[in-house]
């Protein structure tokens, strides 16, 4: 029943009028005037961000805020594959025989995340791990990996929220949301860098359009919460012992070694 209605209440609200009003306002110059209360709602750390918070043109400007070179260094070891972004846990484990994984107890096919059967048997028995990021989060991403990027495509229209309500009640919205997927070949292995949009505007940006990624730099930017999935080959990488499901982890800290 709460299922139910939490859709309903979300199919609702979630509308070209609502995500464009939504846009609007947080572009705004006025909603310059929300960012001191927001960083002190969600405890942001200020000292972190590369300017002053008056310096800022809108909240969607500081939302998608660069931070102070150095703070957060990259982990670089040549076997280690760091956290593309700052995030919690959500979710990491064994990809099935049936290529299926679980996120709130939520089966998700690899055909539907990826919208072919011939891309999901390329991590049939792989591994795979998803990143939540919080309204509170850095929310650029950075690449996890020195790697070459095989292609890049886009799936999916409306993008519901992905935050603990979205995950347990939503219809799947890891794959049915607005996604921008990236395929990514390093060390003879093959990942998915998979970009979750969500609360109802579909707005990825990518910052390096080229097909070469280089460890730790950055790669692009979300606007609202949003989630990364990542999906990899079988027998290709192992999980450090510190990764546990609902912990923090920030961007360049390792979460798996290459195999």
């Amino acid at each position: 029943m709460r299922e139910k209605m939490y859709q309903s209440m979300i199919e609702l609200t979630n509308g070209k009028m609502s995500s464009t009003l939504l846009k609007k306002l947080t572009t705004s110059p006025i909603s310059k005037r929300f960012i001191r209360s927001y960083s002190k709602i969600y405890d942001i750390n200020i000292e972190e961000v590369s300017k002053k918070t008056d310096q800022f043109s809108s909240l969607h400007e500081f939302f998608t805020r660069t931070l102070k070179e150095g703070t957060r260094p990259i982990d670089l070891a040549p076997q280690t594959l760091t956290s593309p972004v700052d995030a919690k846990i959500e979710a990491f484990g064994a990809i099935t025989d049936d290529m299926v994984f679980t996120v709130k107890n939520k089966p998700y096919t690899l055909q539907d995340l990826l919208g072919s059967k011939s891309s999901a048997e390329t991590y049939r028995d792989g591994m795979y791990i998803v990143f939540y990021l919080s309204p509170a989060d850095y929310h650029r991403m950075h690449s996890p990996v020195n790697a070459y990027v095989l292609r890049q495509y886009v799936l999916g229209g409306k993008s519901y929220p992905v935050n603990q309500l979205g995950l347990t009640y939503g219809k799947k919205p890891l794959s049915h949301n607005y996604r921008m997927i990236s395929e990514l070949m390093y060390n003879d292995k093959r990942a998915a860098f998979i970009k979750v949009g969500a609360t109802f505007v579909n707005s990825i940006t990518l910052t390096n359009t080229t097909t070469t990624w280089h460890k730790g730099e950055e790669v692009g930017y979300f606007t609202f919460g949003s989630t990364v999935v990542m999906l990899f080959e079988k027998d290709s990488i192992a999980f450090c012992s510190s990764i546990k499901r609902g912990t923090p982890i920030r961007m360049g800290e390792a979460f798996a070694n290459m195999l």
